[in-house]
Order: structure tokens, then C-alpha cells, then sequence
């Protein structure tokens, strides 16, 4: 059992200290000494627990992709098929991006054309945002002529741009930005008649989920 902790402890700190260079770096040039040597461990004890850095990047993604996950269940569970979850998604994946090294790195690989064409991480959040959009035009929650998909397209798009410009600046990712962004959109994916019914700065007190970037986001060099 102490093995098996200890174990889980390395790889954890494995995965952490890989996110915290891919975001830094890249994933091209980040090394698995420079991986090892951050995580405190030797370099056989990486290659223990990844045989390549790909299979490393893709642990990072995997833990990336399960936080992002359970923050759009908890959303969806608390606000139905309604727009307040996707507001309230919103405002927890910019905060999870600004606090979150694991998930910041998973973004970071996830938009690197050094791996990949497409981002499992951005696709996941495509997804999420489609269909509850589209769950909550058959709800009546959109207003006459709004098109789910079209608000879909919107609303990914503007995440998406803050997720990358707060790899560079943390105000992007603050809570006050992403409701600016809802009180400009609102309005019009609302109507007259549900008007004043979804909250822009999210359902949820500030200090509960949605404080200001405790940690800047690593600038991400030029590539």
C-alpha cells in the first residue's frame, strides 16, 4: 500500500511538473529532464511511468479533460437544461484555466500544431457548449430567431479567444470579463421575455467559484 501511494504521488507530481513546462514552453521544446528535474524525481522514475514524452502530454490532457468534465456536469446538475449552466460553465473553466497548472497545460497542448491538427481539449468544450445550447432552445430559453448553433459558434469562439489571450494576460480569464462577455450577449439570446432570468456573473457568490486569477498564467513564448 505505502508503495502504491507513493507511486501515485510520483506520477501525480510527474503530471504536474509536465503541465506546468508544456504551458511554459510547448510541447516541442519542453525536455523530460527538464520534466523530471521540476518534478523532483530521476529520470528512470519517469520513464517508469511514461515511456515517451506523447504519453506523458496525453496524461496531462486525460486530467485536463476530466476537470473539465466535472465542472460541466456540475453546471448542467445544478442548472438543468438551461443558459445559467453554460453562463455558470463559463465563468468555472476561465477560473479552473487561471488556477488550475494541469488544465492550463492541457490547453496549452491542446492548441500546440506541434501535436496535432485538432485539440481533444477545445473539442470536448465544442461539444459541451452545442448541446446544451441546443438543450436549451427546446426548453424555450432562447429567444425567437436564435439559432442554437449559431449562438454555439459565438460562445466557443469568444472562450476559446479568452483561454488563449489569458495564457498571456490573466485578465482575459477573470471573472469580470466573462461577464462582460455575457451581459453583451444576453440580451440578444435571451429576448424580451427571459430577459433578466440568467445572471451574466454566474449563479453562484463570487467567493464561491469564481475569485479573480490567484496566479498569472505563464506568457506562452512565440512560435
Amino acid at each position: 500500500m505505502v508503495k502504491q501511494e507513493r507511486a501515485a504521488r510520483t506520477r501525480r507530481s510527474l503530471i504536474k511538473a509536465a503541465a506546468e513546462v508544456f504551458a511554459e514552453v510547448g510541447f516541442v521544446p519542453a525536455s523530460l529532464g527538464a520534466i523530471s528535474a521540476r518534478a523532483g524525481v530521476s529520470s528512470g522514475a519517469l520513464h517508469f511511468h511514461f515511456a515517451t514524452k506523447g504519453v506523458l502530454a496525453e496524461a496531462v490532457e486525460e486530467e485536463a479533460g476530466e476537470t473539465v468534465r466535472r465542472l460541466t456536469e456540475a453546471a448542467r446538475a445544478q442548472q438543468g437544461d438551461s443558459l445559467q449552466a453554460v453562463v455558470d460553465a463559463t465563468h468555472e473553466l476561465m477560473r479552473v484555466l487561471a488556477q488550475d497548472v494541469v488544465v492550463r497545460g492541457g490547453f496549452e497542448l491542446a492548441g500546440d500544431i506541434g501535436r496535432r491538427a485538432t485539440s481533444p481539449l477545445r473539442r470536448q468544450w465544442q461539444l459541451w457548449v452545442e448541446d446544451s445550447l441546443r438543450r436549451a432552445e427546446r426548453s424555450g430559453a432562447l429567444a425567437e430567431g436564435v439559432h442554437w448553433a449559431d449562438a454555439a459558434r459565438v460562445v466557443v469562439a469568444a472562450t476559446v479567444g479568452m483561454e488563449v489571450l489569458g495564457g498571456g494576460e490573466a485578465a482575459w480569464l477573470s471573472r469580470q470579463n466573462v461577464t462582460r462577455f455575457w451581459e453583451v450577449m444576453l440580451p440578444r439570446l435571451t429576448g424580451d421575455r427571459n430577459r433578466g432570468a440568467v445572471v451574466s456573473s454566474g449563479s453562484r457568490p463570487p467567493a464561491a467559484t469564481s475569485a479573480e486569477p490567484r496566479q498569472r498564467p505563464v506568457p506562452r513564448p512565440e512560435r
